[in-house]
């Protein structure tokens, strides 16, 4: 199989958590903590995932200037794509509760951009992750899972108090998941031939993203509704991703 099609189907694999937890919001009533505390966690994994798989092993093969350049280059376009999201309504895409009912009537499309926009940067991590030679590493893939379990329970239970109807959530996420799909398998075909130099710089620029991401919109929402527990359950997110990327090729 080639090496595109494999990525592709790995993106597709990460984002499929989405309509996991998507699913899960629709078929259980969590409590609001407990939504909090899993994606807590996620933050957590995500962190690991980011610091290990992504910009040590790029500074290991490229050294430092990538690295620096790629990650600023990542956390200034999340920010400003973000910021621009976030002006049309799609602020609390990451909600649950009462605040997706703040979005304004454009407020879906919205939604369904910033989805995209957190989803672009893990995915493409995965497909360029398989350049190298290893195959993807599991500590990637579980971290890109898991963080995205939460966010599509959350989300989806935001989009249900909002009145938003079944169809449009499954049919939003299944979106989502196949745009993922699609950027892995888009990244694996361009940098094929690429440079030690620019596959670090490119895993960096996603590092970027991938941090802000979570200062901007996961790490507010795990503490908007949990009681004190926050730091705890990153801490043990960081945790199992270390120790999984330590016992996995």
């Amino acid at each position: 199989m080639p090496i595109w099609l494999q990525a592709g189907l790995w993106g597709l694999g990460g984002a499929s958590s989405l309509l996991l937890g998507a699913a899960l919001a629709y078929l259980v009533r969590l409590p609001r903590r407990i939504t909090a505390g899993l994606m807590a966690f996620g933050c957590g994994v995500l962190i690991s995932a980011v610091t290990y798989d992504l910009v040590m092993e790029g500074f290991q093969r490229a050294g430092m200037t990538p690295i620096i350049c790629g990650a600023i280059v990542g956390s200034l376009a999340y920010t400003v794509a973000n910021w621009v999201i976030s002006s049309k309504g799609g602020h609390h895409r990451k909600r649950s509760g009462q605040h997706q009912k703040k979005a304004e009537d454009g407020g879906g499309l919205a939604i369904a951009a910033g989805a995209f926009l957190d989803g672009v940067p893990e995915s493409v991590v995965l497909g360029v992750g398989l350049l190298n030679g290893g195959g993807v590493s599991v500590a990637v893939f579980a971290a890109i899972f898991l963080s995205n379990f939460p966010e599509g329970l959350s989300s989806a239970m935001g989009m249900k108090a909002a009145g938003r109807s079944p169809a449009y959530v499954f049919g939003l996420w299944s979106f989502i998941a196949l745009c993922s799909g699609g950027a892995a398998l888009t990244g694996a075909a361009l940098l094929g031939g690429a440079s030690p130099f620019l596959l670090a710089g490119v895993n960096a620029l996603a590092a970027g993203a991938l941090l802000t991401m979570i200062a901007d919109t996961m790490i507010p929402e795990a503490v908007d509704g949990e009681n004190g527990e926050t730091g705890l359950l990153v801490t043990a997110g960081f945790l199992v991703a270390f120790a999984l990327s330590h016992v996995t090729p």
